[in-house]
């Protein structure tokens, strides 16, 4: 079985896949080391570690640069590419493949407009089929983002969008913002493709998930976030006089060894 097939068949196991998304080498390398199969990443926390914003399209070469070094990780790697960083999907199609030439199996590509909104579903479904037509053995997990944009009638908009994205021949379909599990239940019913969901700590738990049925879980920007606040949370301790005893970071000697027992 090579990579792209054993990507696609963690997306239809007993269990949901459990996909956390790293923004750098060392968060792959490190969530690589702790067991997990396949690894993302993040488009905000890939943008926002080089100083740009993140979905208008400003961190193409930081993307790219990020995915060849993940290369050299044994675990299967899926590159969040915001919407393709062009409007031309033949653009698109080419950052594709050279993102596979670096050892990807996967991408994420969304159909929020960097201006808020939703991008024209035909262009969104032109954009996945140059995808697949000039590297069919990649997965392409095409995002939908009426629930996160609280558009009117969410749910019967990425219904809508979702059969045109797999009539394209996206993969995957990704729809991060839905909590409810009826609208859960409803989309994977109906998507003739494995539904990805975004963990919303406050909503999800992946037991939860999995009895709905959803093939793919991730955690999006969380990670990032997460390790920046208490990156921030532990600087103030420090300086404020407190004793920093949580949480208890890896060595040095364990970072270290990251680059080089993965490598």
């Amino acid at each position: 079985m090579n990579r792209f097939a054993a990507f696609r068949e963690l997306h239809h196991a007993d269990r949901p896949l459990f996909l956390p998304n790293a923004w750098d080498y060392a968060s792959a390398a490190a969530l690589t080391r702790d067991g997990h199969p396949a690894v993302g990443t993040t488009s905000l926390g890939v943008a926002a570690a080089a100083g740009k914003p993140d979905a208008v399209a400003a961190a193409r070469a930081e993307t790219l640069a990020l995915a060849r070094a993940l290369g050299r990780l044994p675990s299967l790697i899926t590159v969040d590419i915001e919407a393709g960083f062009s409007d031309d999907p033949y653009d698109v199609a080419d950052l594709a493949a050279e993102l596979a030439d670096a050892g990807a199996v996967g991408v994420n590509l969304e159909d929020g407009a960097p201006g808020g909104g939703l991008v024209d579903p035909t262009l969104h479904g032109a954009k996945i089929t140059a995808v697949k037509d000039r590297v069919p053995e990649l997965f392409v997990n095409a995002r939908t983002d009426p629930f996160w944009l609280s558009t009117e009638a969410p749910l019967d908009e990425a219904l809508r969008r979702a059969a045109g994205y797999v009539d394209a021949g996206a993969d995957g379909i990704f729809v991060p913002g839905v909590a409810d599990d009826d609208a859960i239940r409803t989309l994977v019913d109906e998507i003739a493709a494995p539904l990805n969901v975004l963990y919303l700590s406050d909503r999800h738990t992946l037991s939860g998930l999995a009895r709905l049925r959803v093939a793919r879980v991730s955690t999006g920007s969380l990670l990032f976030r997460t390790a920046l606040g208490a990156a921030v949370r532990t600087a103030a301790t420090i300086r404020n006089g407190g004793d920093r005893t949580e949480p208890h970071p890896p060595s040095y000697s364990e970072v270290q060894a990251l680059t080089g027992q993965l490598g």
